[in-house]
């Protein structure tokens, strides 16, 4: 019997979703539209069960889009996988952002190359990583305030393609060297994180549930003023 994983991707403004037989994709819906996990999350969940034909009672493990990213997104996903993994009582995996951005683009390129996944964090703020060909950690996930002297920490030595929408905010420092690439329109899916999500479910690779947290690498601040 194949194994169904739930993949739930809201890490960023795209709220998407997946149910695979192992490693392979059955049913797939997603949406960039601005934060609008809190209304479409658990109708996706819906839509792609049904569309795989799969009741909720047939999904071995869950498997959440850990971050970095929006504070709000990830609270309303983990806080969903949570729940299902509670009513159900089977496992929670997790997975990199990040990491699975570069997984898809490195499977893409299929290059002896270096992989930044960008993520915006507002203002000339971005989160990101370096991964190598097999996923290996060469920078690993922080949040870097861009300018000039910033981005000499990318080793440029080595074929780097930049991606993700916090991208362009590095492309104009970084567009004169023949080193750097730059691919648009990359966003985080649902879809990137089943192969990576199986091997960890082959792997008994779960988290605890009750105290598993999104990975925010920043505190939540607002703007809201306290009143007195």
């Amino acid at each position: 019997m194949p194994t169904h994983l739930l993949c739930i991707e809201t890490a960023t403004t795209v709220c998407s979703v997946c149910v695979t037989a192992d490693d392979k994709i059955l049913a797939h819906k997603e949406i960039n539209n601005g934060f609008s996990h809190a209304e479409n999350l658990h109708v996706f969940i819906q839509d792609v069960l049904k569309e795989a034909n799969l009741s909720i009672k047939q999904i071995n493990a869950v498997v959440i889009s850990k971050g970095p990213g929006s504070y709000t997104g990830l609270r309303i996903g983990v806080s969903t996988a949570k729940g299902l993994c509670y009513a159900l009582q089977i496992p929670l995996i997790s997975i990199d952002t990040l990491q699975s951005m570069a997984y898809a683009i490195a499977q893409i390129k299929n290059e002896d190359a270096l992989y930044c996944p960008m993520l915006d964090a507002r203002r000339m703020e971005v989160y990101c990583a370096v991964y190598d060909k097999n996923l290996e950690t060469i920078t690993p996930v922080n949040a870097l305030v861009v300018d000039e002297k910033s981005v000499e920490v990318f080793n440029l030595k080595k074929a780097i393609y930049f991606f993700g929408d916090g991208m362009p905010k590095v492309k104009q420092l970084l567009q004169n060297n023949n080193k750097a690439f730059f691919i648009d329109e990359i966003f985080p899916s649902a879809k990137n994180i089943a192969t990576l999500a199986f091997t960890k479910f082959s792997k008994k690779q779960f988290e605890d549930i009750a105290y598993f947290e999104p990975f925010y690498l920043k505190e939540f601040f607002t703007n809201a003023k306290i009143q007195p």
